[in-house]
């Protein structure tokens, strides 16, 4: 069950660019509720929680620090990244371009984050790269409605 629950349900195990796939995963639970905020932020908040009490046990069971199989902690960053969005195309594929550029790069203080050990350190770095992700979205809407 943790091993389902942590690769959200096995995108973890695709052979390449699992944290991107799993990261479109939650774009497309985003379009899917975008019409109910309410089911997208419970969801949301289920997710985050099953995220965070899943991923320390799973770097035990995959013997292995931040395995990148364990991607429960994207589909929550982007997730969390789309309940502060408008439902438009545009900030959504926006949202899910900064969020992995954030995830990727890990600028400060993100990379400290991950070096925490259990579920708090593979889930918190992800949740920072979303509200990074969201401040440069909130910066890019703004210069966009000075030029518009």
């Amino acid at each position: 069950m943790v091993r389902l629950i942590s690769s959200f349900f096995y995108i973890g195990y695709l052979p390449r660019m699992s944290g991107t796939y799993a990261s479109i995963t939650g774009l497309l639970i985003f379009f899917l509720l975008k019409g109910n905020p309410f089911y997208l932020q419970t969801l949301t908040g289920l997710i985050v929680f099953l995220g965070f009490l899943t991923c320390g046990r799973a770097e035990k069971v995959l013997n292995e620090k931040d395995s990148r199989k364990i991607v429960i902690d994207e589909v929550s960053g982007m997730l969390i990244c789309c309940c502060f969005i408008p439902a438009t195309f545009f900030h959504a594929l926006a949202a899910f371009f900064l969020f992995r550029v954030f995830d990727i790069l890990k600028p400060f203080p993100i990379k400290r984050l991950e070096g925490i050990k259990g579920s708090l350190g593979v889930m918190l770095d992800d949740i920072l790269a979303a509200f990074y992700a969201l401040a440069a979205l909130n910066i890019i809407d703004y210069i966009r409605s000075i030029l518009i």
